[in-house]
């Protein structure tokens, strides 16, 4: 099975993601930044909003559209109510980082054995699957850099310019800055520049860097197009908008510049092996390139770092972070493969056990979640729970096995066969039971779009009073016009309507109670947790009234 898939690595990765996720992750509830790029999907196509981009029929110019487009153009083909389908472009997206990090690892001199390795763990690291849904503009942008970067390497290299390359060089950089501005070019572009003058040494003449300028520069001015337009079109929002998303660099989730020292745990599962790879005197006599390592090393480092200078950070920040440091890790698990059967020493070979062994222990002890879990499976969820343990118990056995026998490439592949199990087996017994409480916005649609009045013959038009999560929103499956009480309220002209809201301000209430007579309906709730839960989010409660004019 291994040679099979090192013979087709660029098919076998791109197979390990779809069969992993590509089935199951809608079982995973949408985020909050996933609602957002769906809701604007969706007025995309209802509103033919493709450019001056909205949300909730406001303008919302945070984000530029190319993430939304690709997700608009999925929902248009299998459904915009359709989580899965509107998921895919991102997975598809995940699996290019893996496919991109494989054929830059050749680029490197790796072996193909190696080089697939090095797919594999970046697409299995926690945080690069993680991005897919937490934040999914986020895996757009640093997809089409890493794209950009193997053609920029090739440049590098040949101190050349030849047309293909700088063509592909331009255009996957545009699909960066037209995916999140900037990001891309700071975290993942500029200490890939610096690490491969460090490792390498820049060849080529001054003609041979003014053109290589020349495409950066216009490979930023293709992808920011959109920025110029949105200013020319509708510039006191655009103003407005860029003024406080450019505060919140410096005033927003600022945090110490030490905050990301411990970013290799970010790679989940590779915590150990990632942790190693860093240890630059120990490593750097045992991998099989050492300029390669070096540059791998170093882009990480440098990345690091110039993401600790900017004030404002985030745990999601790091995953570009993952993308060489999946390289970095990579000439551990090779040097383990070349080496582990002749290591004598206890102090290489007791984190190998710990840490494989671990992941073994956690596939043979999988069913144990049954008798510890205060919910009941049965049916089909049982079925597939049983399913998944006998599967992991089998690769949790074979990992044992294996590690005897330091066969540490079989070792690798069961580890990704483990992780192919928990999400395409695994991954929707999460979901397995829905609280009592839970009760989705999606139930007040009727076929005409309008709020039937539980209870009520007439059918009603909704509103949202001050703030809706977004996640609220995209569950309703259109737009939910907002009352303020910013500035006075502009109300509705209708006699009769309904007002979901998620704080009750009494002060509102009074406002409101004065002009219309106001009855409470029903408690709608998002969360699939319980109420005591620790992931129970109260943002995704909301009360619904029933508004009538006195």
């Amino acid at each position: 099975m291994i040679k099979l898939i090192e013979k087709q690595p660029i098919l076998s990765l791109l197979l390990f993601v779809i069969v992993m996720l590509g089935f199951t992750i809608d079982a995973i509830p949408v985020s909050i930044m996933e609602a957002r790029n769906f809701i604007s999907a969706r007025e995309m196509l209802t509103d033919d909003n493709w450019i001056l981009t909205t949300m909730n029929g406001e303008a919302r110019y945070q984000k530029p559209p190319l993430p939304t487009w690709i997700t608009a153009i999925f929902g248009s083909i299998f459904g915009i109510k359709s989580v899965l389908a509107l998921r895919w472009p991102t997975l598809l997206f995940l699996a290019s980082i893996g496919i991109s990090t494989y054929l830059l690892s050749k680029k490197l001199d790796l072996s193909k054995s190696h080089s697939l390795i090095n797919g594999f763990i970046v697409i299995t690291s926690f945080y690069v699957i993680g991005i897919t849904i937490e934040a999914p503009w986020d895996i757009y942008t640093h997809g089409f850099m890493l794209m950009a970067l193997l053609q920029l390497f090739q440049l590098f290299h040949k101190a050349k310019t030849p047309i293909l390359h700088s063509l592909l060089f331009v255009v996957f950089l545009a699909g960066s800055v037209l995916s999140k501005g900037p990001v891309s070019l700071y975290v993942l572009f500029l200490p890939f520049v610096i690490a491969y003058g460090i490792a390498f040494k820049f060849r080529g003449g001054t003609l041979h860097f003014l053109k290589l300028i020349s495409l950066l520069i216009f490979g930023i001015v293709l992808g920011g197009w959109w920025y110029l337009h949105v200013r020319v079109a509708d510039p006191e929002t655009f103003t407005a908008i860029a003024e406080r998303e450019t505060s919140n660099w410096s005033s927003y989730n600022v945090r110490p510049f030490y905050y990301y020292w411990s970013f290799f745990i970010q790679s989940g599962l590779w915590t150990i092996p990632a942790l190693i790879s860093l240890l630059y005197p120990y490593l750097k006599s045992r991998v099989s390139n050492l300029k390669a390592y070096r540059f791998s090393f170093f882009w990480t480092i440098i990345a690091v770092i110039l993401l600790s200078i900017i004030p404002e950070k985030k745990s999601r920040y790091l995953m570009p972070v993952l993308i060489p440091l999946a390289i970095n890790i990579g000439f551990y698990i090779d040097y383990l493969i070349r080496e582990f059967k002749n290591l004598k020493s206890k102090k290489e070979t007791i984190p190998v056990y710990f840490q494989f062994g671990l992941i073994a222990t956690i596939a043979l002890l999988f069913w144990a979640i049954y008798f510890f879990s205060s919910q009941i499976l049965t049916g089909l969820l049982l079925v597939r729970f049983i399913i998944t343990a006998l599967v992991l118990l089998i690769i949790g056995i074979f990992i044992f096995k294996n590690l005897k026998e330091k066969h540490i490439k079989n070792v690798f592949y069961l580890i990704i066969a483990f992780m192919v199990s928990i999400g395409l087996f695994g991954l929707p017994i999460s979901k397995t039971h829905v609280q009592d409480n839970h009760k989705p916005v999606s139930q007040l649609k009727s076929q005409n779009l309008k709020i039937i009045g539980l209870g009520y013959s007439d059918d009603l038009s909704l509103y949202s009073l001050d703030y809706i999560a977004p996640e609220v929103i995209y569950n309703y499956g259109d737009k939910i016009p907002t009352i303020t009480a910013t500035e006075g309220y502009i109300l509705p002209k209708e006699k009769k309507f309904c007002l979901l809201t998620n704080k009750v301000n009494p002060e509102d209430i009074e406002a409101l109670s004065s002009l219309y007579k106001i009855e409470f309906l029903e408690t709608y709730d998002l969360n699939f947790s319980d109420k005591d839960s620790r992931s129970y989010k109260s943002r995704l409660v909301n009360r619904l009234y029933k508004l009538t004019l006195r």
